[in-house]
């Protein structure tokens, strides 16, 4: 139903936005046209008896006798023409039809106020536009006489304008019909593109329907170049996103939950073990087995809360003037020790001072050693874990290398995405290099990685040098 009213509503709108509009304006186009014809043909018309009847007028000037000019008057309407066309009367200084071309006496409508409004007008010349009871229509105009005779004192020219009439008929029926074609092509070439928008549009949300649902198995056909195409490659892209973003939380809850049950399962073990008694080797190997899982398990559940606050934009620095080396160097004794017991050696070389730098000290510390957790992390016995620091221009600079199982090609662009692992084998969440990211970052530092596979990992941190003048 929302789908339909979906399709309804396009359609209606780009029948009233468009082809209402295109309506109205071929009606006014012809009502315009229609008018300016009707308005070219009476002018032409009255043109016309204007000229024939100024001739007429010219030739009766000539005459100064009553009697040659009632002669002339006479011989005039007798003789005219173009009786077929137009009627020529004479009219008294009362009105009265007292010749008239046809030889027919006009019936009574003709005896009308004309003459009374020619001789009012400053040129003495009158226009009428009017249709007779019969339905027919008629254009006339009426011009003093030189008066020289009294029963001769004006003279009319009428025609009628059927022909107009009849010629206005056949051009609005052309403008209409071509109208009508022009509405249905619009209709026809408007439907199909709108349908053309409409199909993909409804595809498209069936499918994204499908994604909410968490099914982003079906992707969208892309059937044109257009900005209908874009749509289809961004939705598709975005459905790949979430796919991998879906596929990524599924296997951090995965992982999280293999993280969890392994210090759980330890913590329990040794607990169940200390209960029963023991002596006091076994007990102070549990309880260091405890106390280290425990604090495993604080780190974690630290660093989910890191990524929640970030995420929610509740994540804050505490920046202070600060020793890099300090951090870094603790960083690196938390990991000498279990570095060696896994039997991966850690040189650390330092240098006798840095650059101070102006960052959070907590957080940097806790960069440091998600850094080196994971080059440990990734290292197998017998191979090295090199740190360094030094400064570089107003930068200073962290190095931490190892000769580890490196990472893949395809995956290094994307380790630094929430919840991405490389390598499943390895312990962690998956969300520790997206959260010490986005504290170099919060820094206006970059965090940089360089590795290839079987050959090792180089993470490059780079932090600005505090300036006493900013």
């Amino acid at each position: 139903m929302q789908r339909r009213r979906f399709k309804r509503s396009i359609t209606v709108r780009w029948a009233v936005n468009t082809l209402g509009l295109v309506v109205v304006m071929l009606i006014l186009a012809v009502f315009l046209i229609l008018n300016v014809a009707r308005n070219y043909y009476e002018s032409t018309a009255e043109q016309y008896l204007v000229s024939r009847m100024d001739t007429i007028s010219s030739e009766l000037s000539r005459f100064t006798a009553e009697s040659a000019y009632r002669s002339e008057v006479r011989n005039i309407i007798e003789q005219f023409t173009e009786k077929d066309r137009f009627e020529l009367l004479c009219l008294s200084d009362t009105g009265r039809v007292t010749l008239t071309s046809s030889g027919f006496q006009p019936s009574d409508w003709l005896t009308t106020d004309d003459l009374k409004e020619a001789e009012t007008s400053d040129d003495g010349t009158f226009f009428s536009n009017l249709t007779l009871e019969s339905g027919e229509h008629i254009l006339r105009y009426t011009k003093l006489l030189p008066g020289l005779a009294r029963e001769y004192s004006a003279m009319m020219i009428m025609t009628s304008l059927d022909a107009v009439d009849g010629q206005m008929t056949e051009i609005a029926i052309v403008l209409t019909a071509v109208s009508a074609v022009i509405v249905l092509l619009m209709l026809t070439s408007g439907l199909y593109f709108v349908k053309s928008i409409v199909l993909p549009v409804r595809q498209i949300s069936d499918i994204a329907r499908g994604y909410a649902e968490g099914d982003f198995s079906e992707r969208i056909e892309k059937r044109s170049d257009d900005e209908l195409g874009d749509l289809c490659d961004s939705v598709n892209y975005m459905a790949g996103a979430l796919e991998n973003t879906e596929k990524m939380k599924n296997e951090f809850i995965s992982s999280v939950s293999h993280e969890l049950r392994t210090p759980l399962t330890a913590i329990k073990g040794w607990s169940e073990t200390l209960m029963m008694g023991s002596d006091q080797e076994t007990l102070e190997k549990g309880m260091r087995v405890i106390s280290g899982e425990t604090q495993r398990l604080s780190e974690m559940v630290e660093e989910l809360l890191d990524f929640s606050r970030i995420q929610d934009g509740r994540f804050r620095l505490n920046k202070t003037k600060m020793d890099i080396l300090a951090e870094l160097g603790d960083a690196v004794l938390i990991y000498t020790e279990r570095a060696k017991e896994l039997g991966i050696d850690i040189e650390y070389y330092e240098p006798e001072m840095l650059p101070f730098v102006f960052g959070d000290p907590a957080r940097l510390r806790q960069v440091f050693i998600n850094i080196i957790d994971n080059a440990v992390k990734y290292s197998n016995s017998g191979d090295r874990v090199a740190i360094e620091a030094y400064s570089q221009g107003k930068n200073v600079v962290i190095s931490v290398s190892d000769t580890g199982v490196g990472i893949p090609a395809e995956d290094l662009p994307k380790v630094k995405q929430k919840f991405y692992k490389a390598n499943q084998t390895r312990r962690g969440s998956g969300i520790g290099l997206a959260v010490a990211d986005e504290i170099i970052e919060m820094h206006g530092g970059s965090l940089l990685i360089e590795s290839e596979e079987h050959k090792g990992t180089t993470v490059l941190i780079t932090l600005p040098v505090y300036d006493d003048k900013s």
